[in-house]
């Protein structure tokens, strides 16, 4: 006799986390491979893909501290990676982007990085991974909503991140 599959909630996280942990090693060894910290890679991956970018908005995409978006933003700035700007919109705001040798930079990092996480997942076709990546924003999306309808989310970020003994923001 077969054992019905677990289609639980509890045995959908677990086996997700589980794959994120696989797929999360194999995204380091890449990214490790490219001489680059993820930080670095993440910020400059964020700007090629979505365009110049406000400093508070890379760090809440990438989820850095502001203290340590600004360590990683000024590290590519003094490798003329990146230019910080003024917002035309926010005086107070400061615009992140690519110069055209960070352009160069991560357009032949990101291609070896993709180029070498496709190698991670032989196992599914093109057509199966379209449909578990669509199926992943769903899934994600209805959670996003319910976190954000019980008024959770904020509290859930804040507590991971505060440092219960100092008050302080937590390092990642």
């Amino acid at each position: 006799m077969r054992a019905r599959t677990d289609s639980s909630g509890t045995h959908l996280w677990l086996v997700l986390m589980k794959a994120h942990r696989t797929l999360a090693r194999h995204a380091a060894c890449s990214i490790g491979s490219l001489e680059m910290c993820f930080s670095d890679f993440a910020i400059l991956e964020a700007l090629l893909h979505k365009g110049p970018l406000p400093v508070t908005e890379i760090g809440r995409k990438i989820e850095l501290t502001s203290g340590s978006i600004t360590t990683a933003v000024d590290r590519l700035e003094e490798r003329r990676l990146v230019t910080r700007g003024a917002d035309v919109n926010d005086r107070r705001a400061r615009i992140v982007r690519l110069t055209p040798g960070g352009q160069a930079v991560i357009e032949r990092v990101f291609a070896e990085h993709k180029a070498s996480m496709d190698r991670s997942a032989p196992s599914l076709s093109r057509r199966e991974r379209a449909t578990l990546i669509a199926l992943l924003k769903k899934l994600g999306r209805a959670a996003d909503v319910q976190l954000a309808e019980a008024g959770a989310d904020r509290t859930v970020r804040a507590r991971r991140r505060r440092n219960p003994k100092t008050g302080r923001m937590a390092r990642r």
